[in-house]
C-alpha cells in the first residue's frame, strides 16, 4: 500500500504537464494590472461559445475540472500559460504558474476585444455585458494611411505611391460598382506583389490583379 501510495503521489505531481492554459484562462489569472485579450472573428466560433462565455465575464473566473478532483491530495499545480515569450518583461514570469484546488479567478478584469464579421446574431443577454464598436468600411483616405502604414519603407518611393494609389481606387470601384465582397488583406496583397522588382507587366499584371480582387462570395 505504502509503494501504491508514493506512486500514485508521484503520478499526481506529474499532472501540471499535461495541462496548459489558453488565452481566455491565461487572460483571468490574478495580476496586477488587467491583461488584454483578443477574440478575433467570434462570429465564426462554435455556436455555444458566447453563451459558454457568460458565466467567465459575469464571474472572472473557472475551474479546471482535472485539478478540482485532486486538490484534497494535491493542492496546488503548477501549469504552463499562453505565455511563451522569455524576453518579454511583462509577461515572462507567467509562462508557468500555480494553480490553488484548482480555482483561476483573477482580482483585475481583463481587458477584452471580440471582433465579428457579422456573420451571424449573438444572444442578448451576450450582447448586453459588449460595449459595441461599428467600425466602417475604410474610404480612399484611410485605406492610403493603411498602406502607408503596412509599407511605411516605400512611402518616399514616387512610383511605388502612384501604383499603390492606383490600386486603392481600383479596390474601391470593384467594391462599390462592381459590388465585390473584397477585404482590405487583399488590397495589401496586391499592392505588395505588384510592387515589387520583378512583378508582371501587362496582361499578365491585370490577370493577377483579377486574381488578388476576386469576390469573398461567390
Amino acid at each position: 500500500n505504502t509503494q501504491a501510495d508514493t506512486n500514485n503521489s508521484n503520478n499526481l505531481n506529474e499532472i501540471g504537464k499535461y495541462i496548459q492554459l489558453g488565452p481566455l484562462g491565461t487572460a483571468l489569472l490574478p495580476s496586477k494590472r488587467p491583461r488584454a485579450l483578443l477574440i478575433d472573428e467570434i462570429d465564426k466560433s462554435d455556436i455555444d461559445l458566447p453563451n459558454d462565455l457568460l458565466h467567465v465575464f459575469e464571474e472572472g473566473q473557472f475551474e479546471i475540472p482535472e485539478l478540482v478532483r485532486i486538490a484534497e491530495k494535491l493542492e496546488t499545480v503548477g501549469v504552463r500559460t499562453a505565455y511563451k515569450d522569455k524576453t518579454e518583461d511583462n509577461t515572462k514570469d507567467d509562462i508557468k504558474v500555480t494553480i490553488k484546488q484548482g480555482q483561476v479567478k483573477c482580482n483585475n478584469f481583463p481587458f477584452i476585444i471580440l471582433t465579428s464579421n457579422g456573420e451571424r446574431d449573438f444572444p442578448p443577454a451576450f450582447l448586453r455585458r459588449c460595449l459595441r464598436l461599428d467600425i466602417p468600411e475604410p474610404d480612399e483616405e484611410k485605406l492610403t494611411r493603411i498602406v502607408q502604414a503596412h509599407f511605411s519603407d516605400k512611402n518616399n518611393e514616387a512610383e511605388f505611391l502612384e501604383e499603390a494609389q492606383i490600386l486603392i481606387k481600383e479596390f474601391l470601384k470593384q467594391k462599390t460598382e462592381d459590388q465585390k465582397e473584397l477585404a482590405t488583406d487583399q488590397l495589401l496583397n496586391a499592392i505588395y506583389l505588384i510592387t515589387r522588382k520583378y512583378a508582371p507587366e501587362g496582361q499578365d499584371k491585370d490577370k493577377l490583379i483579377e486574381q488578388l480582387f476576386k469576390s469573398l462570395n461567390p
